[in-house]
This record gives structure tokens, sequence and C-alpha cells, in this order.
């Protein structure tokens, strides 16, 4: 098969190489993966700032969608020819996440290999099967990103209809949170770089826009259309430069769910997070019991996932270059 891997940091050092199919363990399945799609976490990883010490060489890419092609002799709940998805946490089933589960996150290190190969072997129980409405791409980009989001507004964040939801940018979190956002009956006020994002974010159905770079104070615009008093939920995924404007822009009890750093680590005050009892939640991803109450409800609704673009299998590095560029709208897509 066909797999890439880099065993120095750096795009550039990404190589397609040949290898051996896996064989599947007694309780493992053997899928032929046909789609995957592109985290900002694949980029930290790949560049060397999700940890400079990683054990390499190391495949990259946490999130897929394929068809199971072979089953272990003790398999039970899965069989050939069902299209499935690998859980971003491979261990975390249900309940709290514990340090063991943390650990078994795909696409990490090279104790647990990423999805950028044609072929890929996993427990039973870290699969959920696909939806039928849904491709393999939109399919693949729902095990991080769209998980994240569920957890940070419904699972963590108990969203209720009538409630405002602020989003940062227009990454695969960000364009999921407002759909789902929208979907419970929430309010959503969303911020943007760009005019032309803008204008598809309201096409999208936020209900207020800010383009960030116009409008640099622009937790000041969240609290003239909030009357003075914030919004109820923020889905923050910038840290740096953005964590204090988000803490202004949340009402008294109001909810931050922390998905991500893309600008960096940040310094936080936490005077007024005490003072405005606010609750600062940090999201990693979800468990499988989320996973399935949450394709449960996209596939009531038949909600679909924003695919920017499509990149072919051979043009993976090409595909995190587009992101690292920032001007993705939803997600990034390898085909294979």
């Amino acid at each position: 098969m066909k797999v890439y891997e880099f065993d120095k940091f750096g795009i550039e050092n990404l190589r397609m190489t040949d290898a051996a199919t896996p064989e599947p363990a007694e309780d493992e399945v053997l899928v032929k993966v046909h789609s995957a799609s592109l985290n900002f976490r694949d980029l930290m990883v790949v560049g060397g700032r999700y940890n400079p010490r990683m054990r390499l060489p190391v495949v990259p890419l946490s999130d897929a969608a394929g068809k199971i092609v072979a089953v272990g002799k003790n398999v039970v709940s899965r069989k050939v020819g069902e299209r499935v998805m690998p859980l971003f946490v491979q261990k975390w089933f249900d309940g709290r996440l514990d340090l063991a589960a943390s650990r078994s996150s795909l696409g990490g290190d090279a104790r647990s290999n990423g999805v950028l190969r044609e072929y890929a072997t996993f427990s039973e129980r870290s699969v959920v099967p696909i939806p039928e409405y849904l491709s393999f791409a939109e399919a693949a980009t729902l095990p991080c990103s769209a998980l994240t989001a569920w957890n940070a507004l419904i699972e963590s964040g108990n969203l209720q209809k009538g409630e405002t939801v602020l989003t940062l940018g227009t990454g695969g979190v960000s364009i999921f949170a407002i759909q789902i956002a929208k979907h419970f009956g929430a309010r959503v006020i969303a911020t943007s770089s760009s005019d032309a994002k803008i204008a598809k974010l309201k096409a999208l159905g936020a209900d207020e826009t800010i383009n960030y770079r116009s409008t640099p104070d622009w937790e000041q615009r969240v609290l003239e259309w909030t009357g003075g008093q914030g919004v109820d939920h923020v889905v923050e995924v910038g840290g740096a430069g953005t964590i204090e404007k988000s803490v202004a822009s949340v009402r008294i009890g109001g909810e931050i769910a922390l998905v991500g750093a893309l600008s960096g680590g940040a310094s936080i005050d936490a005077v007024p997070i005490f003072m405005k009892a606010i609750s600062l939640h940090g999201i990693f991803v979800g468990s499988k019991a989320m996973f399935e109450r949450m394709l449960k409800e996209f596939d009531r609704a038949e909600l679909r996932p924003v695919i920017d673009r499509e990149f072919g299998f051979d043009e993976a590095p090409d595909a995190l270059r587009y992101m690292q560029k920032g001007e993705h709208f939803g997600k990034i897509v390898v085909g294979f």
C-alpha cells in the first residue's frame, strides 16, 4: 500500500512510500481508506509544534472514512463492507477522559500512527458507521472538527434554543459550530478577516458578522448586538490575541469552550473570569458515546459538512500548504 510519513519535521519532508498492507488482529478491522480530512493539529504535528520530541517516523492525519475489507476472527460488532470512521481518540468510549485514553489520539506520534495511508487497522470498538446520506469525503470531516463543536455546544455547553453563540474564524470547528447552533435554534455572531468569507458566513446562517481586521475591537460590537449583556457561548479557537476579547464578549455566567490555540498560548487575566462567573471549558474532541449521539442528530437532520476543497492522494503535501495559508472556508479533504 501507499503511505505518507515524515522522519523530519516540515511539510517538505512528508514523503509517500510503500509499505505492507497490515493484517487485522483478532479484535481489529482492516479499513480501506477512501478520504481523509485536515485539522490545524495536523499542521502542528508535521511542523514539529505539537510535540517537538515526538518519536519519528510518523504517519500524520487523524480523520478518515473508508470501508471495512477484512475483520479479525473475534470481531462481532462490525462486518466486511461497512462504511466507517475511526474515532479521533481511539480509547475514549464514554465517561470522563483519562490519561490512557488521551494518549490514544490518532496521528499524534509513532505509537498511534495516523490515517494518511491506503489501509489501516483499528479495534472494532474504535470505529463507528457512516450515516448513509454522507459521502466518504463528507464523513471524513466529522471525527475531530464536528465532534469538537458538538461537545463544546451540546455536551459541555448544554446549548438552549434562543441563546447566542459567538464563533471565531472560518475553520472546520467554527463552521460546524455555526451549523449546530443554528440547528438548535440559537443566534450566531461570527467573525472573519475577509469580506468574501463574511458573505459565506451569512449564507450559512450567521445572524451577525464582524470583520475583525476592519473592526479590531470586535468585542465591543458583540456587546452592542447583545444589549451590553454579552453572548451565552463562545467557541474559542484562537488563544493568544482572542481569549481576552472572548472573556469580554461573554455574559455573566456564560460559557467559553476553549477548543484550540491557533495563534499560540496566552496569558489570561483571571479577574474577569471569576468576577463574571464564567465557565471556561477545555474541549478535547469527544468520546465515542458523544460521537454516536452527534451522528444520530446529524442523520436525522441530514446536516452536511462544508468542504472547501478536495485534493488527490498524491497532492497531500499541497493540501497541508493550502491549510497553512489560512484561506479555506470549512474543511479540506484528501481523496484516495
